[in-house]
């Protein structure tokens, strides 16, 4: 089974090798029938600590590294 890919914006590098990624989708509204957006955050390994708040990246689907990361970053779309 391929590992899922998500693109979203860095929200917090405080951690040591762990950045936060903000991933967000629309969904349609059952009822409203208006796009609505909605955002979940994501624990993602970065073993270098090199992406910042506010970069644009991709992250893919990985094994447990810790209780919360499970994805790891793979490429910055800024450039």
């Amino acid at each position: 089974m391929p590992k899922r890919i998500l693109q979203g914006v860095v929200v917090s590098d405080k951690q040591d090798k762990t950045v936060v990624v903000s991933v967000e989708r629309q969904v349609m509204h059952p009822v409203y029938k208006k796009f609505v957006k909605k955002s979940k955050k994501f624990a993602a390994h970065d073993e270098n600590n090199q992406y910042k708040v506010g970069d644009l990246v991709s992250i893919e689907e990985c094994r447990p590294i810790s209780k919360n990361k499970s994805w790891t970053v793979i490429s910055s779309d800024n450039a």
